[in-house]
């Protein structure tokens, strides 16, 4: 086997260690996401303070229902 299938089997060995510790800090970080956003933290400050893009950010919201906030309002309106 070559150096590159030995590279490859490492970082596979090493990406599958580590992919349940990936899965559940992203389910606690969209969990904190909504919960922000319940709170009033406007999405695009949400977005800049998690690992997920504002698009992404926006989808969480709208899948747990929090309805998009009206056009120039922000978290104090």
């Amino acid at each position: 086997m070559d150096e590159h299938e030995e590279a490859l089997k490492a970082s596979t060995r090493r990406y599958r260690r580590t992919e349940a510790a990936h899965e559940e800090s992203r389910k606690a970080s969209t969990a904190d996401v909504i919960a922000a956003l319940k709170a009033g933290v406007p999405p695009t400050k949400a977005a800049a303070l998690s690992p997920f893009t504002a698009t992404h950010v926006r989808k969480l919201a709208r899948d747990a229902g929090i309805p998009p906030a009206r056009k120039g309002q922000t978290a104090a309106s």
